[in-house]
C-alpha cells in the first residue's frame, strides 16, 4: 500500500510506524510544513494507560517515551492563600519536542520517508497514493476543501488562555486560583523534564481585558502572570513565544467535530478529526489511539472502504464519553465563581468532579455532601452515576434551539 500522512504531529508519525511494522513493504511518506526540529508547544501529559498501550502496539516507542518522561502522583490546589493535596492516578508528562524526535526517529529507523518543509494543502489534487492521512491538525486544509462533506463543526470556547512554560518543576499536576479585583484567574501546571513544566493559564473575557492582559506586550504579560501566581510559581520564571506583533497567543480553545471521517481515500486523524478541552489532558493520547485504530482497521479489513468505516465507528464511539467529559469541565471552569466560594477542600474535590453531567445543576454545596455520603454508600454512588446523564439529556433537550 502506499501512504502519504499529511502533518508530522504525533498522531501521523505513529501511524507510519505501526504500519511500516505490519508490512515493511508499505510505502509511506510523511509530509510535515515545518522545518524539522521545529514545533510549538512545551510539555504534554498522558496517563499509563496510554503507556501500556505503547508497550503493546511498539515496544522500541514506548521504552524511549518511558524514559524520557517525567512522572507524578495525585494534584495540588491553591486558592484562597491556602494548599489542597490530594491523592490521585500516577500521571505523566514528556517534552512535545522530545516526543516528536521519537517517533520520528523511530519512523525513519523502519523505512518511512519524512519530508520536513514541505506543505501539503488543499488547492491542488490530493498525493498520489492508496490512503492520504490527514494529520495536519485542527486547522487542517485538506479536511477544509472538503469540510461540508466531513460535516466539520467548529466551536469556540468562552474564556482566553495561554500556553506558556515555566523553569518551575512542579511535583504534582497543579491548579492555583488567584482573585483579582476583576475576576478570577487560574492557571494548570504539571512537570514534563527535571526544570521545566507546562503552564496554561486562562480567564473570562473579561478579566482578560480588564487586566489588560489584551494589550500587553509579550514580556509585560509575563512578568504580570508571574506577579498573579508568584506563591506556585515560587520565585521561577514564566517562558513563551510571542506573537508576530509582539503580543503574547492567548487564544480561546476551538471544540471541533466531523460528522464523518473519511472522504474516499482521504481520512483524518488526531486534531484534523476532533479536539477535546485541554483541562482533561487527553489530545495526545486520543491522537495516538487514532493512529492504533486505523492501523488495526487497515490491517483486519482488506477493502479500504469498509476499514475506514470500521476505524470511524471505533473511535467516534470511543471518543463519546471523553468529549462529554471535556464540555462539562471547560464548562466548570467558564463559571468558576460558583465554586470559588467553597472551603478549599470542598472546592478541589468538586474539581474532581468537574465531569460530572449532574453537577452543574445541583447547588454545590449540596453536590459535595451528595459526593461525600456516595463514597460511603455504594447504593447512593450506583443512583448518582444512573442519575446524572438523565438529568443532563432532560435540560438539553428542553433547551430553547
Amino acid at each position: 500500500m502506499k501512504v502519504v500522512c499529511v502533518g508530522g504531529g504525533p498522531a501521523g508519525l505513529y501511524l507510519s510506524i505501526l504500519l511500516k511494522r505490519q508490512d515493511p513493504g508499505h510505502d509511506i511518506t510523511v509530509h510535515e510544513r515545518n522545518p524539522a526540529g521545529s514545533t510549538y508547544g512545551w510539555g504534554v501529559t498522558y496517563w499509563g494507560g496510554l503507556l501500556e498501550k505503547l508497550y503493546a502496539y511498539d515496544p522500541p516507542t514506548a521504552q524511549a517515551v518511558s524514559g524520557d518522561s517525567v512522572r507524578w502522583n495525585g494534584g495540588t490546589a491553591h486558592i484562597h492563600g491556602t494548599t489542597t493535596t490530594r491523592p490521585g492516578d500516577e500521571g505523566f508528562g514528556i517534552g512535545r519536542h522530545r516526543l516528536l524526535d521519537i517517533l520520528t526517529r523511530r519512523a525513519e529507523e523502519l523505512g518511512v520517508r519524512l519530508e520536513f518543509a514541505h506543505e501539503v494543502d488543499g488547492a491542488g489534487d490530493l498525493p498520489d497514493a492508496d490512503l492520504v492521512v490527514a494529520g495536519d491538525g485542527v486547522h487542517s486544509t485538506l479536511r477544509d476543501r472538503h469540510s461540508h462533506h466531513f460535516g466539520t463543526k467548529d466551536t469556540a470556547g468562552r474564556n482566553k488562555y495561554v500556553w506558556l512554560g515555566t523553569t518551575k518543576a512542579f511535583d504534582t499536576f497543579t491548579f492555583a486560583f488567584t482573585e483579582t479585583p476583576h475576576g478570577w484567574i487560574w492557571c494548570y501546571a504539571y512537570p514534563y523534564g527535571h526544570d521545566r513544566s507546562t503552564c496554561v493559564v486562562e480567564c473570562s473575557p473579561r478579566t482578560w481585558q480588564a487586566l489588560d492582559l489584551d494589550r500587553m506586550s509579550h514580556d509585560a504579560c509575563l512578568a504580570r502572570l508571574q506577579d498573579l501566581f508568584a506563591e506556585p510559581l515560587d520565585g521561577h520564571r514564566l517562558i513563551g513565544q510571542p506573537q508576530k506583533d509582539g503580543r503574547a497567543p492567548w487564544l480561546s480553545f476551538r471544540t471541533l467535530t466531523n460528522r464523518t471521517w473519511f472522504r474516499d481515500n482521504l481520512v483524518l486523524i488526531g486534531d484534523a478529526a476532533h479536539t477535546t478541552h485541554y483541562s482533561i489532558g487527553a489530545g495526545t493520547t486520543l491522537a495516538l489511539e487514532d493512529a492504533m485504530a486505523l492501523a488495526d482497521s487497515l490491517r483486519a479489513t482488506p477493502v479500504l472502504h469498509h476499514a475506514l468505516t470500521r476505524y470511524e465507528r471505533e473511535r467516534t464511539t470511543a471518543l463519546l464519553p471523553l468529549q462529554s467529559a471535556a464540555r462539562y469541565s471547560a464548562q466548570w471552569y467558564e463559571n468558576l465563581p460558583r465554586y470559588a466560594r467553597l472551603a478549599p477542600p470542598q472546592m478541589f474535590a468538586l474539581l474532581g468532579q468537574r465531569h460530572s453531567p449532574l453537577l452543574p445543576h445541583v447547588p454545590p454545596q449540596l453536590y459535595y455532601r451528595i459526593d461525600q455520603a456516595a463514597h460511603r454508600l455504594e447504593p447512593l454512588r450506583r443512583f448518582k452515576r444512573w442519575l446524572g446523564p438523565r438529568v443532563a439529556r432532560t435540560l438539553e433537550a428542553a433547551r430553547p434551539r
